[in-house]
C-alpha cells in the first residue's frame, strides 16, 4: 500500500527548500518517499490519500539521547535530602529511582515516552536505559513497547560499577543478549567515574563483537574529570581514547561539558559522535558546554522531555552565551545529524517515510531562506498535526492512532503510584 500526501508544502530537511508537492510514501521499516506529479487516478484498495492543503510537511525527528526510565519521575516524591551537587542529584534522585524499576514500570515508561515522542513528531529514539535490579530482558521490554507505538529505536543498557559485582555482570549479559538477538543498539556505560577498567575493557570488546559503538556520559559534571585524574592520572577523554572507545565510529559521547583542549582534539579527530543536552545541563547546573567545533554533533533531551523542537530551540538560544552564537541553519542541521548516525547503524525505522505534518499558522511569509528562522523562533509542538512513521499514520490530528492514549496514561499512572510508594519507603 502507499500513502499519498496531496497539496503539501514540502520542506526539504537538508536544504530547507520549500516546494509544492504531492508525496508518495511507502510503508515499511526501510520505506522511502518520493515526489510525484499526482496520485493515481484510481488508487489501490489499500492506498490512502491525505489532503495537506495549507500544511507544511518535512521529515520527522529523532532524539539522539533519551532516558526512557525517567518517564514516571514527573511529580515524584522529593529526595530524602536536597542535592547540593551533581553527584548528589544522581545519588538521591536518579540512582535511588532506577533501583526500584521492574518490568511493568519499564514497560509503562517506554509506552508513555513513545506516546509523547510520537505527538511531538519524534519517530526515532536513541535511549540509554538503567534498571540495576531488573536488567534481564529490560531492553526487549522497551523495544517491544516502542514497536507497539510505531517508533524506531537504538537502545542500550547503562552499565556501571555502582552496585555489586553481580549487577555489573547482569548488565553485560543483557547487552550481549539484546545485540545477539539481532536488535540494533549500542553498548551502554554510565560514565567514567562509575566504570572500572575491567568493565570498560569488556564493554569495548562487546562493541567490537557486535559492530557498534559505546554510548556513555562524558564529563557531564566536573566531578567526572576530578575522579579520572585521581584514579587514573588522566582526563576522561584520554582514558576513553586509550581504551578504544573514541575510535569506534558509532560511539556516542553525551554532554561533553568539561573538556580540556587535548580532549577536544581527540574527539574532533575521531569518528565518534557528541550529543548536546542543553536543558538537562542547565537543570543540573553542570555548565553550558561548547559544541560548535565538533564535526559530528546531535541533539538529545537526556530524559527531560520528548520534544526535539524544544531541544533545538534551547540549543540555539544558549549558544549565544556558551560560544558566541550559531545560526538557525546550523541548529537545524544539528537536529538532523541524528539521521546520519542511525543510517550508519543500518537500523530500521528512520527511512524517508517518516514525516511530520505541521499546521503552522504563520502571520508572515515563509520561504527557503527564512524557514530556519521560523523554526527557531516560532515552531511549537502544538503545530504537529499528523505524524507518519515507517509509512503509517501514527498521529492523526494530534491523537495517537497506533494505541489507545487513555490506556497508556492509565497504565503509566498505575505504575507511577507503585514506584512512588517504593520511593517513600526509605
Amino acid at each position: 500500500m502507499s500513502l499519498y500526501l496531496t497539496n503539501a508544502t514540502w520542506i526539504d530537511p537538508d536544504t530547507f527548500e520549500v516546494s509544492a508537492a504531492t508525496l508518495k510514501v511507502e510503508e515499511g521499516p526501510f520505506g522511502g518517499m518520493a515526489k510525484v506529479t499526482a496520485p493515481p487516478c484510481e488508487p489501490g484498495p489499500e492506498d490512502r490519500l491525505l489532503d495537506c492543503s495549507g500544511r507544511l510537511v518535512t521529515r520527522a525527528f529523532g532524539c539522539a539521547h533519551h532516558h526512557i526510565y525517567s518517564a514516571l519521575a514527573r511529580g515524584m516524591p522529593p529526595a530524602p535530602r536536597t542535592p547540593t551537587s551533581f553527584p548528589e542529584i544522581l545519588e538521591y534522585v536518579w540512582w535511588r529511582m532506577d533501583k526500584k524499576l521492574d518490568h511493568d514500570m519499564i514497560e509503562a515508561s517506554a509506552l508513555v515516552t513513545g506516546l509523547y515522542c510520537a505527538k511531538n513528531g519524534v519517530t526515532f529514539v536513541i535511549d540509554h536505559h538503567a534498571s540495576p535490579f531488573h536488567a534481564e530482558g529490560s531492553l526487549e521490554t522497551i523495544a517491544k513497547a516502542l514497536d507497539r507505538v510505531g517508533l524506531g529505536h537504538l537502545l542500550c543498557y547503562e552499565m556501571s560499577c555502582r552496585d555489586e559485582e553481580a549487577v555489573k555482570e547482569k548488565g553485560l549479559a543483557e547487552t550481549d543478549a539484546y545485540l545477539s538477538s539481532g536488535r540494533k543498539g549500542h553498548v551502554g556505560l554510565h560514565a567514567s567515574f562509575t566504570v572500572d577498567d575491567d568493565l570498560l575493557r569488556r564493554a569495548v570488546d562487546l562493541a567490537r563483537k557486535h559492530g557498534t559503538g559505546i554510548h556513555i556520559h562524558v564529563a557531564e559534571g566536573v566531578e567526572d574529570q576530578e575522579h579520572c585524574a585521581q584514579a587514573y592520572g588522566k582526563s576522561v577523554g584520554r582514558r576513553l581514547a586509550d581504551a578504544g572507545v573514541l575510535p569506534l565510529p558509532l560511539t556516542i559521547l553525551g554532554h561533553c561539558v568539561h573538556l580540556d583542549e587535548e580532549e577536544r582534539d581527540l574527539i574532533r579527530t575521531s569518528p565518534c559522535w557528541v550529543v548536546q543536552n542543553t536543558e538537562s545541563n542547565l537543570n543540573n547546573k553542570v555548565g553550558l558546554g561548547r559544541y560548535n567545533d565538533f564535526p559530528r554533533v546531535m541533539l538529545g533531551t537526556d530524559g527531560m522531555h520528548s520534544d526535539m523542537i524544544r531541544s533545538a530551540q534551547a540549543s540555539y538560544f544558549i549558544a549565544g552565551l556558551a560560544e558566541g552564537g550559531m545560526s538557525p541553519e546550523a541548529v537545524c542541521q544539528r537536529l538532523r545529524a541524528v539521521h546520519r548516525h542511525i543510517a550508519d547503524h543500518g537500523a530500521p525505522g528512520d527511512g524517508l517515510n517518516n514525516l511530520v505534518v505541521f499546521n503552522y499558522d504563520t502571520p508572515t511569509p515563509l520561504d527557503s531562506a527564512n524557514f530556519p528562522g521560523h523554526f527557531c523562533y516560532a515552531f511549537d509542538a502544538r503545530h504537529v498535526e499528523t505524524v507518519i512513521s515507517q509509512g503509517k499514520i501514527i498521529v492523526d490530528h494530534g491523537a495517537l492512532t497506533s494505541m489507545d492514549e487513555a490506556d497508556i496514561l492509565a497504565y503509566a499512572n498505575e505504575q507511577a503510584r507503585r514506584l512512588w510508594a517504593l520511593l517513600q519507603n526509605r
